[in-house]
């Protein structure tokens, strides 16, 4: 009986130390990001997977223009603000949502929907809070990574050579 629980002590022990040893220095693809910023006394809070270039052609090419796209990786991008806000002229209300873009050439539509916590992919339109036009642009500088910011005067989302801002009140 010693024996075998030295034995199983042992193997416990190499297993935790492989996995250690995996996983040290390891980034995950699409790691997770925060931003955050205050507009006109609303605190604004972006929760996103970052995902890369990696090389590949982004918009028109892995995100498809003119259909809806989860802004990010993983679970639905989450977008938070603590007061009522005007965003592109339009009123939302406090609170949280998923935030969907649609892509196109000189133009993109932000979408704050009223469903969260579920994977990026599922999209459920009928539940759209918001849905706003911005413009958008080619830029001559990549953004390896998806990045939102937020301004005193709005949230700025790059990616690749594509960006796209909204004015928030």
């Amino acid at each position: 009986m010693k024996t075998s629980t030295i034995k199983m002590l042992g193997l416990s022990g190499l297993l935790m130390m492989s996995v250690l040893f995996l996983s040290k220095g390891q980034t995950p693809a699409s790691p997770p990001k925060t931003a955050e910023g205050t507009i006109n006394g609303a605190e604004i809070t972006v929760n996103y997977s970052s995902p890369g270039v990696k090389g590949r052609e982004i918009f028109g090419g892995l995100v498809e223009l003119g259909k809806v796209w989860r802004a990010g990786a993983n679970e639905a991008t989450l977008f938070e603000t603590s007061k009522d806000i005007k965003v592109g002229g339009e009123t939302l209300p406090a609170g949280k949502y998923s935030f969907f873009i649609i892509p196109n050439e000189g133009s993109s539509t932000f979408i704050f929907n009223k469903q969260t916590g579920q994977w990026g992919t599922q999209y459920d339109e009928s539940q759209d809070a918001l849905r706003v036009n911005v413009p958008s642009q080619q830029t001559s500088s990549l953004t390896e990574n998806l990045t939102y910011e937020i301004h005193d005067d709005g949230m700025l989302v790059k990616w690749e050579y594509g960006q796209a801002k909204v004015d928030i009140q």
